[in-house]
């Protein structure tokens, strides 16, 4: 696995403007989750390739839904509420997939048909109340801090079973598996044995009781190491940079203390 590829002669992701540029960014990242996929011996189809948006100005989604994008991740509410608003013209499913506060719970139920970052019950009541009363549900992944850093938000993985158990009481909020940050490492092993602690984490949690873990999916890797959550069993991969181009500000920004 080459993780240089997809990058320019800088090193850096290829920003892209126009619709055949993301369809060309598109295609190779694609190419790289069926080559990744025939690794470990899965099918592609299984997998869903979500691109993330965040920081990105409405000119260039634009393109990028004319290049086939129909779902977008994006990490901070208010910037998710106001492009959803700005958009509202195209075909875009949001999936917010960064840490909510249960007060932006309210804005998360109005527009938002994913949110891949519940680690408490809190906003999990927050947001089925808001849910209930516009008559709408939501899918979500439940997030597990699988790297034991202090600094990122995820429940602790000791608490994963009580924590699903208690869900069930929020009928408006459709589980539908795991989501977890890896280790920002260069160091594929360290990345690695997140993405195998999250994917331990779900086949406990089906072994206790089917019903706790939804439809059983994991949402785990990102531009950089998107390849090795795929070879580990990720069912939903959140690609940024590699498909968008080079953000002007390290992911550390957004991950997590800001997100």
């Amino acid at each position: 696995m080459d993780v240089n590829e997809g990058l320019n002669h800088n090193g850096q992701y290829s920003t892209a403007t126009t619709a055949e540029d993301f369809r060309i960014n598109i295609a190779e990242v694609n190419r790289r989750i069926d080559s990744a996929a025939a690794r470990a011996g899965r099918d592609s189809t299984e997998i869903e390739l979500l691109p993330v948006s965040k920081t990105v100005p409405q000119e260039r989604i634009r393109e990028a839904v004319a290049a086939g994008c129909h779902k977008l991740g994006e990490n901070k509410v208010q910037e998710a509420f106001r492009k959803s608003d700005e958009l509202a013209d195209l075909d875009i499913n949001w999936a917010v997939i960064g840490h909510l506060q249960s007060n932006k719970a309210r804005d998360v139920a109005k527009f938002a048909s994913e949110f891949q970052a519940l680690d408490r019950l809190k906003v999990a009541a927050a947001l089925d109340r808001r849910l209930e009363a516009a008559g709408r549900s939501l899918d979500v992944y439940v997030q597990v801090n699988t790297s034991a850093e202090e600094s990122k938000f995820g429940m602790p993985p000791e608490e994963l079973l009580s924590f699903l158990r208690e869900l069930s009481q929020f009928p408006t909020l459709n589980l539908q598996g795991l989501m977890t940050l890896a280790v920002f490492s260069p160091d594929h092993d360290r990345v690695r044995t997140c993405f195998q602690r999250l994917r331990t984490l779900r086949d406990q949690a089906q072994e206790t009781d089917p019903e706790l873990i939804g439809a059983g999916k994991l949402s785990m890797g990102m531009s950089g190491d998107y390849e090795v959550a795929i070879e580990e069993g990720a069912n939903c991969v959140r690609v940024g940079q590699a498909i968008f181009g080079k953000r002007a500000l390290p992911d550390s920004h957004y991950w997590p203390e800001n997100g």
